[in-house]
C-alpha cells in the first residue's frame, strides 16, 4: 500500500510540475535558408552607397526568427529584431550609419557549418568554398547577441579546426558546449584499424581521407574543439541537441524506400518505421548508445549478439541537409525538430512514389519543411506542422525556456560567473546503457549506478 501510495504521490508531482501553456511554444532560431534549385536566392535588397562608411548597404533575409507553436498552428516565421530601412535611410540618405551597419551585418549570418545558442548570445559557423578559399580562412566565426542582433566578434578560422558539425549544443549538468563535429584527416587508433572487419583502409593513408563524426567539447571563446573519444560514426548526422538532464540526441536524415501508413509514416517491407533515426550519446565517453539483442545466423543457425539502436526509427525521411532540433527545459523527453517534409519524393501525377520534379517544387512540396516532435524515449516522431516559406534553421531555442540561460557563460570572454559546474547529480543506466534518470525507478530490474550494480524488486 505505501509503494502503492507513493508512485501515486510521484506521478501527481509530475503533473503539477508541467509547465502551464506548454502547448504555446516559442520557438527562436537562426535562419539558414530556404531550397531553391532555380537560381532564386534569399531576398537581398540593395539600399544604397553609404559615401561616409565608403560601404554598399544591403537588408537581407538572414537573421533571427521567432515562430509561435500553439498545439494546432505555427505561425510564419517573422524577423526579431526586425530591420527597417526608414530608421536608417530616407530622403535619399543614411540618417543613422550605426544602424545601417547593424542591418547589413545581417548578411553575414550565414550557419551552414551549424550555429549555437547559449545564454542570449550566438555563435555561427560558415563553411566558405574549400576550392577557393585558403585553408586558413576556411570556417568564418561570427559570434552575435541574439536578443539585438549585434555582431559582436568576426574572424576566419583555419581547416584544421573542425569547425563543421552536424550541431552544437549546451549541457546544463556539466555546464560544457558539446557537438558532433566532422573530424578531418584524423589518424586512427589501433583498435579501429587493427580490426579488418571493421575497418578497410582502401586508399591505404588512414590518416588522410578518413573522417567522420565525433562527440566533441567546444570552448566558445577560443572555438578549440576537443574530441570526448576517438571513435568516429559514419552517419548522415542533421542535427544534435542535448536536454536538461544531459541527454545527447542526434538525428540522421533516413532513406527514402518505404510506403506511408495511414498516419502518414513511412514502413519498410516488414511494416516497421523506418526514415531519419534518432540516435543517443554518451557524453562521458562519446560513444553511441546501442542495444544488445540475441540473433541466429540464417544460413549457419550460429547464435550471436547483434547491437541494435535502442529507439524506432522517427516515421519520417528528411534530406541530408542542414537542420536543427532544440528542447524546452521544461520538458527533456520532448525535442522539437525543423526537418525536411519529405527527401524529395511523394505521389507524383501518375500515383506513384517517386522523385518529384525540381521545376515544380513550389507547387508539389518537394522542398518543404515541417516541425516536428521526437518522442526520445521511443524515437518516433510526429509532424506537428508545415512551416510557412519552407524555412530550414541552423539553430532553435525555446524563448524563455532554454538550459544554457543564466549558465553565465559569455562567448567572447569566457564564463562571467566564477562557480565551476561540477557533474553532482548521481545517473542511473539499465544493463543497455541506456540513461534512465537521477533516481532509481519504480520498476523492478537491474541498474547501475555510480558504477555499481543495484537490484529493484
Amino acid at each position: 500500500m505505501a509503494k502503492k501510495l507513493h508512485a501515486t504521490l510521484l506521478s501527481l508531482a509530475a503533473v503539477l510540475c508541467l509547465p502551464v501553456g506548454a502547448q504555446n511554444v516559442k520557438i527562436n532560431s537562426v535562419a539558414q535558408n530556404n531550397r531553391y534549385d532555380d537560381g532564386e536566392q534569399m531576398v537581398s535588397k540593395y539600399v544604397g552607397w553609404n559615401a561616409e562608411l565608403q560601404k554598399a548597404i544591403f537588408v537581407v533575409d538572414n537573421g533571427i526568427y521567432t515562430t509561435t507553436w500553439d498545439g494546432s498552428t505555427i505561425t510564419t516565421p517573422v524577423k526579431e529584431p526586425a530591420v527597417n530601412i526608414a530608421d536608417f535611410y530616407s530622403g535619399g540618405k543614411y540618417t543613422d550609419n550605426a544602424k545601417a551597419i547593424w542591418a547589413n551585418n545581417f548578411n553575414l549570418m550565414y550557419g551552414n557549418s551549424g550555429s549555437l545558442y547559449v545564454d542570449g548570445q550566438l555563435i555561427t559557423v560558415m563553411s566558405r568554398d574549400e576550392q577557393s578559399t585558403p585553408d586558413e580562412e576556411l570556417f568564418s566565426v561570427r559570434k552575435w547577441d541574439a536578443k539585438t542582433g549585434e555582431l559582436l566578434s568576426d574572424e576566419h578560422r583555419p581547416k584544421s579546426d573542425c569547425l563543421e558539425s552536424a550541431g552544437m549544443a549546451y549541457n546544463p549538468v556539466d555546464g560544457k558546449i558539446y557537438g558532433l563535429f566532422y573530424l578531418t584527416e584524423q589518424a586512427l587508433g589501433e583498435e579501429f584499424t587493427g580490426d579488418p572487419d571493421f575497418f578497410v583502409d582502401a586508399d591505404g593513408e588512414s590518416s588522410d581521407a578518413d573522417a567522420g563524426y565525433c562527440i566533441c567539447t567546444l570552448d566558445p571563446v577560443t572555438m578549440k574543439v576537443t574530441p570526448v573519444t576517438p571513435g568516429l560514426y559514419y552517419y548522415n548526422f542533421v542535427t544534435f541537441a542535448i536536454n536538461s538532464e544531459g541527454r545527447a540526441f542526434a538525428l540522421t536524415s533516413g532513406g527514402s524506400a518505404g510506403y506511408l501508413d495511414e498516419d502518414g509514416r513511412m514502413r519498410n517491407i516488414n511494416n516497421e518505421l523506418t526514415g531519419a533515426q534518432l540516435c543517443e550519446f554518451d557524453l562521458s565517453t562519446g560513444l553511441m548508445m546501442m542495444k544488445a539483442v540475441p540473433a541466429v545466423d540464417e544460413e549457419t543457425g550460429e547464435e550471436y549478439t547483434e547491437w541494435v539502436h535502442p529507439f524506432s526509427a522517427t516515421g519520417y525521411s528528411s534530406q541530408f541537409r542542414r537542420q536543427s532540433a532544440c528542447f524546452a527545459k521544461s520538458n527533456p523527453n520532448k525535442m522539437y525538430w525543423n526537418g525536411y517534409y519529405n527527401s524529395g519524393k511523394g505521389i507524383s501525377n501518375s500515383g506513384s512514389w517517386t522523385s518529384l520534379p525540381d521545376s515544380e517544387w513550389r507547387t508539389n512540396g518537394k522542398y518543404d519543411t515541417a516541425l516536428y516532435e521526437v518522442d526520445v524515449n521511443t524515437g518516433i516522431a510526429t509532424r506537428l506542422t508545415k512551416i510557412p516559406n519552407r524555412w530550414t534553421f541552423s539553430a532553435m531555442w525555446v524563448d524563455g525556456d532554454d538550459a544554457s540561460d543564466g549558465s553565465g557563460i559569455n562567448v567572447t570572454t569566457g564564463i562571467s560567473n566564477t562557480t565551476s559546474r561540477q557533474l553532482q547529480t548521481k545517473r542511473v543506466y539499465n544493463l543497455q546503457g541506456q540513461y534512465v534518470g537521477t533516481d532509481l525507478p519504480q520498476q523492478p530490474g537491474v541498474y547501475m549506478m555510480d558504477g555499481k550494480k543495484i537490484v529493484v524488486r
